[in-house]
């Protein structure tokens, strides 16, 4: 994973998932300031210096093989609308846990199932992992239905497994292993 550039993953509609650029920290910040996105990803982004540190942080989990966060944008070189990827990667026991976000005008056209498709085929026959983790509050009925409609099995609830702005959630547990797809 590290000795290899980050790829760069076509998606429809003229999107794509590439890397983030420091460049992009003005979407980053907006990101930061949406109430739907703190509310579910508890991403708290502090200053412009601090988005471009978070930036740069993407870029080090990728060399030190632990994360795989690509920005959802336009394939044009366009600004960037969301973020998807893998956090907690496992390479020795095969495991990782999606992230993901989009800002209000990326919202409820199918960009996140199908970005969380491509991520999960890429994870799995690029990267090799086994097991595929996608975890949401169950007071997040949007992500279920990403969870459903990119073929995740549900698995269960695990009790006060998230820490919100607003407390302790139940947090809804899905999967997809090799051989799903």
């Amino acid at each position: 994973m590290a000795q290899h550039p980050q790829p760069v993953l076509a998606l429809s509609h003229g999107l794509e998932l590439r890397p983030w650029r420091v460049d992009d920290a003005d979407v980053l910040m907006t990101a930061g300031q949406d109430a739907a996105i703190r509310k579910w990803n508890r991403l708290v982004v502090e200053s412009p210096g601090h988005a471009r540190r978070r930036i740069e942080r993407m870029h080090r989990r990728w060399q030190d093989e632990q994360a795989a966060i690509w920005a959802i944008a336009r394939a044009d070189g366009g600004e960037a609308t969301g973020l998807i990827g893998w956090g907690d990667i496992d390479l020795a026991d095969g495991n990782a846990e999606i992230v993901y976000w989009v800002l209000p005008a990326a919202r409820g056209g199918g960009v996140v199932v199908e970005a969380t498709r491509r991520v999960s085929r890429w994870a799995l026959e690029e990267l090799g992992l086994h097991r595929l983790r996608l975890c949401h509050s169950t007071a997040n009925p949007a992500s279920c239905r990403v969870a459903q409609k990119a073929g995740y099995s549900f698995e269960g609830t695990q009790r006060s497994a998230l820490l919100h702005e607003d407390g302790w959630h139940d947090e809804h547990l899905h999967s997809l292993v090799e051989g799903d797809y």
